[in-house]
């Protein structure tokens, strides 16, 4: 029997960093080296149903808008950086998805700016992560600065995963060991060839039945 797969959505907000999510999406839609092949697939999500313009210049037409996006139906939701993300009215109703996601124990990974907003709307006050520097969250006026740390570029705190702008191979373990995309040790060889640039990562890769 067929089963479909399970979408892991991707927010596309205008000006979308499209490099920070690259690593993530590519290879949640490539079942290479799968532990079980086909079993998510990206669905890209707007505000409407209008194309955006990444940062890098690329114009993505949405696949469906944030008001028919469910929670329970979903196996994550992805919020890549943008120059939007400062602005409330601008992201509002995609920070308003991530907490229903959050309500209902749905993941959500969040890097860059992304991170200042859910940081705005309260969502880190009480959980572990991280982002570009705290200085940068304290900007947005949120309460959680003790549970900011500095030691890690990714961090995962329950179906919350955060990371700085900087490190989109670590957000994108995060992601993968998080929808148990990978065996661990598939995953070890992934960060292998993603992360430390060790040619070992990818023969290791290539042996993967």
């Amino acid at each position: 029997m067929t089963t479909e797969p399970r979408a892991v959505h991707l927010a596309l907000p205008e000006s979308m960093s499209d490099w920070e999510t690259g690593h993530a999406t590519a290879h949640i839609n490539k079942p290479d080296w799968q532990a079980r092949p086909g079993r998510y697939q990206v669905v890209t999500v707007g505000l409407t149903d209008e194309p955006v313009t990444t940062m890098g210049g690329l114009r993505v037409t949405p696949d469906i808008t944030v008001d028919q996006v469910e929670p329970t139906d979903s196996a994550m939701l992805i919020l890549p950086g943008s120059d939007t993300w400062h602005s409330a009215d601008d992201t509002a109703p995609f920070v308003d998805l991530a907490r229903n996601f959050l309500d209902t124990g749905t993941p959500v990974a969040a890097i860059c700016g992304a991170t200042y907003a859910l940081a705005a709307a309260g969502l880190l006050d009480e959980r572990a992560h991280t982002s570009n520097d705290p200085r940068y969250l304290a900007m947005s006026g949120y309460r959680g600065g003790d549970h900011y740390d500095t030691a890690r570029t990714a961090v995962t705190d329950g179906d919350l995963i955060t990371a700085t702008a900087t490190r989109p191979v670590d957000f994108a373990a995060e992601i993968f060991s998080k929808l148990g995309l990978y065996e661990p040790t598939v995953l070890e060889s992934w960060l292998k060839l993603y992360r430390d640039n060790d040619p070992q990562g990818f023969y290791e890769l290539m042996a993967v039945q």
